[in-house]
């Protein structure tokens, strides 16, 4: 330490806080002991031919995740839980969705699927012969039946606060938790773009407020959390934030520094993120011009753009004008 303050090592050791790791995950793994981690967490290539993949037909890169999870399975705590975010890899514009490729190896394994998380989002490639993808997912697998899950720190706002129960023996007090509700299993959450605030110039990087669920819900604080594709550094940044210690390897340089400026400013507390439960931007109620469309004449009595869930007498009434 410095200052009071943990350094960022390179290689793992249980006395730790920080590591990363500048290297293959193989390598990593084979220095973290057996049954060490509480969580694995990662967002691995999608073998779709970004600049830091190499392009694989998709049994060699199945057999290729096959040996790194075998690996985070040796690693992870009996109790601990193993969460895999995925896309879909396309090949002629047809599309095998990642997650269901990958879970027979999971099953394989003894896993057990406790949520397939949908995690939504409004932008991205737009498509002309399919439709535009719009979602990830995350398959949360856990070793055995007694995991680590906490509920209350990630509760989200009632959406009816003032309910209460109308019958039985609770009737007239209310139904709700105080704390809040259970987010459920479709998370929308925005994708890190050109306007995000957490923005680098890695292609593929996703937001820390979705890692921050995983990691509040599934781990303890002084947890080990590790990330065998670390990329941006975005898994260990979570841990960091809520005092658990976090692991991972990244290969391409830039991207290794670029990962360790940010977790030194998540260290520091200066690090810029978008806060977790942040209502997603609305640009009609932020009264932003663009959403009316100038292709279509002034309408008398409103000038914003139709949104799909306005009354259906709405939509009839504008579309005999």
């Amino acid at each position: 330490m410095q200052n009071g303050k943990h350094d960022i090592a390179t290689r793992f050791s249980p006395t730790e806080r920080v590591v990363l790791y500048p290297g293959d995950c193989a390598d990593l793994l084979k220095d973290i002991p057996r049954e060490s981690v509480k969580l694995v967490v990662t967002s691995p290539p999608y073998n779709i031919g970004k600049e830091y993949e190499s392009r694989l037909d998709l049994e060699t890169y199945l057999r290729q995740q096959k040996e790194v999870i075998r690996e985070c399975a040796r690693v992870l705590s009996p109790n601990g839980s193993i969460c895999w975010q995925v896309g879909n890899f396309v090949d002629n514009g047809s599309i095998v969705p990642l997650d269901i490729a990958l879970y027979p190896v999971f099953a394989e394994m003894g896993f057990k699927m406790r949520n397939r998380i949908v995690w939504h989002f409004e932008h991205g490639l737009h498509c002309s012969r399919r439709f535009s993808g719009r979602y990830e997912t995350i398959v949360w697998f856990t070793k055995g039946e007694d995991f680590t899950f906490n509920l209350d720190p990630i509760r989200v706002p009632q959406k009816y606060p003032g309910k209460k129960h109308f019958k039985g023996p609770k009737a007239g007090q209310y139904s709700c938790n105080p704390l809040g509700k259970n987010p459920g299993d479709v998370w929308v959450i925005p994708n890190v773009k050109s306007n995000h605030v957490e923005k680098t110039d890695h292609p593929c990087q996703f937001p820390v407020e979705l890692i921050e669920r995983l990691v509040l819900s599934m781990t303890n604080v002084n947890d080990w959390v590790l990330d065998p594709f670390l990329g941006t550094g975005t898994s260990v940044i979570a841990a960091v934030r809520h005092g658990r210690r976090g692991v991972g390897a990244e290969l391409v340089p830039k991207y290794v520094q670029l990962a360790r400026r940010r977790i030194r400013e998540a260290m520091d507390g200066t690090l810029r993120t978008r806060p977790m439960n942040q209502p997603v931007y609305d640009p009609a109620v932020a009264g932003n011009r663009l959403t009316i469309a100038p292709w279509l004449p002034p309408r008398p009595r409103s000038t914003s753009q139709l949104t799909l869930l306005e009354k259906e007498r709405k939509v009839l009434r504008y579309a005999l004008r």
